[in-house]
């Protein structure tokens, strides 16, 4: 019999665990009430222990059923705390990868305002060197630029204003040029490309700073303070034979690259020298309209633009080796040389010239350097015949044609006696101003001409605004 109960409590835990009935069955047995187990024949007392023993192994099935649910609660609840858990972890890496994509954009944003790593398709190869030899600078007397930065102080515009001048786009939507055409003296038209304000107070700047500090030969007369084109004319005065070239396409046949090379030369690095590169040329463009939407398309490679204020001195700088091996040859067969921009001209006063060895040897010259002569516009003029160099008569002294002298004279007399509507001068609109244009042109050349055009010119202004 095993031990009896001492408290309520354990007298409840042994009535759960064995069931009531079996409980009484065995306070009967042991209190004399009921047989001992065995001694009666079909004995009740049999069902109630095996009713007991049932109810004993379907409350072990329910706690082992109990326990299979919570297992399952618990594998549930398990999976949810992990999935839970996962959620947590995706919001927190994807809060740090917002983060980090927010640092990275912060720290881009900040490089674009100090750095420039792309300009476009072909030219951004060098962007990452930007090492110059501030030796050679210093020794120049140019500004020290090794990187987007100190060209954008210097020139005290931003970084990304910088950019956005000198990047290289096949197909835009904006044109930093003004495209028209003029006529030439010659006949034909000549494409000027005028650069819009900030990208033109950036040349001014290149030519002020850079160019104009850098030296050219001295048989260049074209684009220098100090020289015009009577300087250019000048030498040739009195010559016995004149000989006038014309380079064909002159700017044009200046590209990126040779522009890139000269600052290069100078001792920029490959970044300061593609930016300034940039800056100074321009790709041909054709304006196209899309959806309502104009845009702007290259048509080849960049080039020195010919209304650029960079373009000239670039020239000047570029064919000091084509002056000076020119120069060389002159002297050589007893000719003397200058140049005003494309148009090279040589005379001499020998009696013998050797025309064909100028001729040859000048051709061959030009071609080296990388241009091309215009033959079609090649003149060799004699003495005997009215000699021009640069529009200036040089056969005895500097002068004006009398053909043009004489045409200017019957313009204004028409003037005075039709009225100044019913003429024109020139190509331009505006008559009076052309007339006055040209009378300065006279007396630049002629003094003694030009001040009686000048009077002359003075009384028709005076008629047309009295006060």
């Amino acid at each position: 019999m095993s031990q009896q109960p001492r408290t309520r409590q354990e007298l409840y835990d042994l009535v759960r665990r064995r069931g009531k009935d079996e409980y009484v069955l065995e306070e009967m047995i042991r209190l004399g009430f009921w047989s001992p187990e065995g001694e009666l024949p079909e004995d009740p007392a049999d069902d109630i222990r095996r009713m007991s023993e049932i109810r004993r192994e379907l409350n072990e099935l329910r706690r082992e059923s109990r326990n299979l649910q919570n297992q399952k609660l618990l594998r549930k609840r398990l999976l949810q705390e992990r999935l839970a858990e996962s959620r947590r972890k995706q919001q927190e890496n994807k809060a740090k990868r917002e983060q980090e994509r927010v640092a990275r954009a912060e720290a881009w944003q900040r490089k674009k305002q100090t750095e420039i790593t792309y300009l476009g398709e072909d030219v951004s190869g060098g962007l990452n060197y930007q090492e110059c030899n501030e030796a050679r600078l210093q020794e120049l007397g140019l500004p020290i630029l090794g990187n987007a930065l100190d060209i954008a102080t210097a020139m005290d515009i931003t970084v990304p204003e910088l950019r956005f001048l000198a990047f290289n786009r096949k197909t835009s939507t904006v044109s930093h040029y003004i495209r028209f055409k003029i006529p030439k003296k010659t006949g034909g038209e000549r494409l000027i490309s005028a650069p819009m304000p900030r990208l033109k107070r950036s040349q001014y700047w290149i030519l002020e700073h850079i160019l104009n500090k850098m030296p050219v030969h001295d048989a260049v007369h074209g684009f220098r303070c100090d020289r015009s084109i009577l300087t250019n004319a000048k030498p040739h005065v009195g010559a016995n034979m004149v000989i006038n070239f014309d380079l064909q396409d002159f700017f044009p046949s200046i590209s990126y690259r040779r522009v890139k090379g000269l600052f290069r030369s100078f001792g920029y690095s490959e970044a300061a020298a593609t930016i300034l590169g940039l800056l100074c040329t321009e790709a041909e463009l054709e304006q196209v309209e899309l959806d309502s939407k104009i845009y702007y398309v290259a048509l080849g490679k960049r080039h020195l633009p010919q209304g650029s204020p960079a373009s000239p001195a670039i020239t000047n700088i570029m064919c000091r080796r084509l002056d000076q091996r020119l120069t060389r040859m002159a002297h050589q067969w007893q000719f003397v040389y200058t140049r005003y921009a494309d148009d090279l001209t040589f005379s001499t006063i020998s009696e013998n010239p050797r025309i064909c060895n100028i001729l040859k040897n000048t051709d061959s010259i030009v071609q080296h350097e990388g241009f091309q002569i215009n033959h079609q516009k090649t003149r060799v003029l004699r003495n005997s015949h009215q000699q021009e160099v640069t529009g200036i008569v040089v056969n005895e002294k500097l002068n004006i044609d009398r053909k043009t002298l004489k045409r200017f004279r019957a313009t204004l007399h028409q003037i005075e006696t039709k009225g100044i509507n019913h003429v024109s001068w020139g190509h331009g609109e505006d008559t009076l101003a052309s007339i006055q244009g040209f009378a300065n042109f006279v007396n630049m050349v002629n003094p003694e001409k030009g001040a009686k055009f000048m009077a002359q010119i003075q009384q028709i202004s005076n008629k047309l605004n009295p006060q």
